[in-house]
């Protein structure tokens, strides 16, 4: 993976969405094949001049909210506010190919690129990766991802800016780790699907929180089957240990095929549906569901994609013995 330090990638959630909430483990890594980077109106790149012109008001809006934090001493570090405010007026604007709305990290990225730039130097001292270190990061960025989504775990622009995996012990427990080489997946894959909408996060979170705490049936399984299969799915990855992991991956498709089917996508029911009956293939929700991509999983990639391009539906690797 190319670690150009103005570059920052997408992100995924591979596993944990809404289970970690309940304190399950959770897996997220960066993914490059989405990007994005700070540049100046004017220079030819790939984003037409329309993008460029409302991620400038954009960063201006940002900006205003960090010099108001700022002034109220509520940002834990130095910030070159007046340094962005100029880069702004010259055309200051976030170039990147990450879809907006599909769960890919598209605010994360952005932030990390922000505080990569304009933070004081004592910050990117924290990219050594001890826990103390990671922690204090990730509450830095809870408070300027907030101006995004209202409240934030600063997660998503954590894991943008280490460009490296993260797993969620718990949450009092986050680390890097090390993803086994490809290799091990011999001919299988992970993959994204795109359900061609975007989705909102926060009405589903409700509609599940709201679910947890009046469904005592719901709730009882989402500590009897959700995270458990979730842990494995986690625990198994890490190992290599891929007859484990699939095994396990299969059963959590049926389980949220069953409990939360209001998140899968409407166009995407029946291609969820077609891998839990062939076995081809096993589909789980890519963070919130509701639309953006849905994960796959496959050991055996050819025939996936086949399986896909006979519905004409294309399939993005994220993970594989080729990629």
């Amino acid at each position: 993976m190319n670690q150009d330090s103005n570059i920052f990638y997408s992100k995924i959630l591979l596993f944990g969405e809404y289970s970690v909430i309940y304190n399950s483990m959770g897996l997220s890594i960066p993914y490059s094949h989405f990007r994005g980077e700070l540049d100046f109106i004017g220079r030819d790149k790939y984003t037409d001049l329309n993008f460029a012109r409302e991620s400038n008001k954009l960063l201006r809006n940002f900006a205003d909210h960090l010099k108001k934090l700022l002034l109220e001493k509520d940002l834990p570090f130095g910030f070159e506010i007046y340094e962005f405010l100029k880069d702004i007026e010259r055309g200051l604007f976030f170039e990147s190919t990450i879809p907006q709305g599909f769960g890919l990290g598209s605010s994360g990225a952005l932030v990390a690129a922000v505080v990569d730039k304009y933070a004081d130097a004592g910050l990117n001292s924290l990219k050594r990766r001890t826990k103390q270190n990671i922690y204090r990061l990730k509450d830095v960025f809870s408070i300027f991802e907030s101006f995004f989504h209202g409240t934030s775990s600063g997660l998503d622009p954590l894991n943008c800016y280490i460009k490296s995996p993260l797993l969620i012990e718990s949450k009092e427990n986050i680390k890097v780790v090390d993803l086994p080489d490809h290799t091990n997946l011999d001919n299988g894959a992970i993959f994204l699907v795109n359900s061609g909408t975007p989705r909102k996060t926060a009405p589903l979170v409700d509609f599940f929180l709201d679910k947890a705490k009046n469904d005592r049936l719901f709730y009882q399984s989402i500590h009897e089957k959700f995270i458990p299969l979730t842990n494995n799915c986690i625990n198994a990855m890490l190992k290599g240990d891929m007859p484990s992991f699939f095994s396990n991956l299969k059963d959590l498709s049926v389980y949220q095929y069953e409990f939360l089917s209001r998140m899968i996508p409407d166009s995407l029911k029946g291609v969820w549906e077609n891998g839990m009956e062939s076995n081809d293939y096993s589909m789980k929700l890519c963070g919130s569901g509701g639309g953006g991509y849905l994960l796959g999983f496959t050991e055996d990639y050819e025939k996936a994609q086949a399986d896909f391009a006979q519905k004409k539906i294309e399939i993005i690797p994220v993970y594989n013995s080729n990629h």
